[in-house]
């Protein structure tokens, strides 16, 4: 029952993730993460029925699903024939993406919830008296960088940077990417929760402080089945679902290490 309970209240608090600072702070309305974290301990527990069973309902019903190959596909029209990156298709799939996060209930709201902020701010360039500079990824870093408008020394000083931005989506696409990879090339006996776990600390673990690591490893083990998972993928079996990933992801992984390249060449990867 004390596993149990945990798992309950981790739950609940991931709720309030979305509005901690990436650099461990809290913004308002956050502080329930600390106490949350007092009460988990150092231990993850152990995966068992019990507690797959008791956290059952954060999977959606039908009606509030989404289908991943129409959000994954998104992502193959990001690229323009110069191999740039076109920002609208990239945050179209992002939405996507994140509709598909919501359907697993709180889980994943850490991403989410993140995810919608950054994807408002995008838009705001997207439609405001500049939004020509920011039709791509390349024309965003050469107009940002050039104008000295990249918040490079601390966050919070000036409006949040588009390059900045990106960044933080930039690194959750990671852990997706290899979280989905991970179902797509593992038995089907594999643990969706450990093949999470896994992809999160090769990718968005090192940009996040303790308190969100710990509830955000916690909350995985929650996650259903590998082959739970893909059905719910909504593209029918779970083989169609490894067959859709075979297709998709290869465009995600490509968006992703143009955007690397691109960032790496105007030293903009370590952006506070």
């Amino acid at each position: 029952m004390g596993n149990c309970w945990c798992l309950r209240a981790a739950l609940k608090e991931l709720k309030m993730i979305g509005g901690t600072k990436e650099g461990g702070g809290q913004e308002p309305g956050g502080g329930g993460l600390l106490f949350a974290a007092k009460r988990q301990g150092e231990k993850l527990p152990e995966a068992g029925k019990e507690e797959v069973a008791v956290e059952s309902s954060v999977m959606a019903n039908g009606e509030d699903q989404c289908c991943l190959k129409e959000v994954l596909v998104t992502f193959q029209s990001c690229l323009n024939d110069q191999q740039e990156v076109l920002m609208d298709p990239y945050i179209a799939g992002w939405k996507g993406l994140v509709r598909f996060l919501n359907t697993l209930g709180a889980i994943f709201s850490f991403v989410s919830k993140d995810a919608v902020a950054k994807i408002q701010i995008m838009e705001d360039y997207r439609s405001g008296d500049q939004k020509d500079q920011y039709l791509t990824l390349q024309s965003m870093v050469k107009y940002e960088v050039a104008g000295n408008l990249v918040d490079l020394k601390k966050a919070g000083e000036q409006p949040p940077s588009g390059c900045r931005t990106i960044l933080r989506l930039h690194r959750a696409l990671r852990w997706l990417q290899l979280f989905l990879e991970g179902l797509r090339t593992s038995s089907e006996d594999s643990s969706t929760a450990a093949l999470c776990a896994e992809a999160y600390n090769t990718s968005l673990a090192n940009y996040h402080p303790w308190i969100i690591r710990k509830t955000a490893l916690l909350s995985f083990y929650v996650l259903p089945a590998r082959n739970a998972f893909l059905e719910h993928m909504n593209v029918g079996t779970p083989a169609d679902a490894v067959a859709m990933l075979e297709e998709a992801l290869p465009s995600i992984a490509k968006v992703y290490d143009i955007t690397q390249v691109l960032y790496a060449q105007h030293n903009l990867l370590d952006i506070p």
